[in-house]
């Protein structure tokens, strides 16, 4: 570790555009992000030309995560596991589709956004216009989720904004039920995966019972996290 990176502060920084809000911290920042990703290129042989088959992507359309402090963690999708899958969606040959709940426009933690590479950033041009004017996802549901429905998948991003809203909505819930019942692709990392919470909504026990995930332990965001001032406090 360098002596630069221990110089930095490892309390969590102020965000100007909320009271009481706080983006992560000059160390944590130096430790978790970096001006390109590891991704060095992939060929797609055989990528998909038909034009029907798209991926329906649920955003988080939640800025402020509460901390059990009071403070709010200034959040939204994790750019790089938000970009590089669809990245590789998308040269797959399939189109995307944005929702999120209510409609809002999708949030993004830009703080992490790796300046210098040029696979991410294609991404970003490419799905910005539906980030920033996004579907209901209730009207998704409700029109575009059926038996003949051309999504292939539903695929939920990472980012702390994953768990504010996602987990409760019935919309999510719905969405999730219907790729479940259709044999369609159930795509997510890291925090995404709070949002399989919703599949739970008003029955007795979870679809997913019995189906394994690989994401990070509650031990992160409780210790090493708040120790390096990469969040303001305590998730609820």
């Amino acid at each position: 570790m360098s002596s630069v990176a221990n110089d930095l502060s490892r309390d969590p920084m102020p965000d100007p555009a909320e009271d009481n809000a706080f983006f992560p911290s000059p160390y944590s920042l130096s430790q978790y992000t970096s001006p390109k990703t590891d991704f060095d290129g992939v060929q797609h042989k055989g990528a998909y030309t038909g034009g029907r088959w798209k991926v329906l992507m649920i955003a988080a359309a939640e800025r402020y995560l509460l901390t059990e402090n009071g403070k709010m963690f200034s959040t939204g999708n994790h750019p790089v596991e938000m970009l590089l899958p669809l990245h590789h969606l998308m040269e797959a040959g399939f189109d995307i589709d944005v929702a999120t709940v209510g409609g809002y426009p999708a949030k993004l933690e830009l703080w992490a956004m790796p300046a210098e590479d040029k696979a991410v950033h294609a991404a970003y041009e490419a799905i910005k216009p539906k980030l920033k004017q996004p579907r209901n996802l209730a009207d998704v549901v409700a029109d575009g989720l059926g038996p003949d429905s051309d999504y292939l998948g539903v695929f939920i991003p990472g980012g702390h904004g994953a768990v504010v809203g996602l987990p409760s909505s019935d919309a999510v819930s719905a969405s999730l039920d219907w790729a479940l019942s259709h044999d369609r692709f159930v795509i997510t990392l890291c925090h995404g995966p709070a949002a399989l919470l919703a599949a739970s909504r008003g029955k007795d026990e979870s679809p997913f019972k019995g189906y394994s995930v690989c994401v990070f332990p509650d031990s992160l965001d409780e210790g090493p996290n708040l120790e390096i001032g990469y969040l303001p406090g305590r998730l609820p």
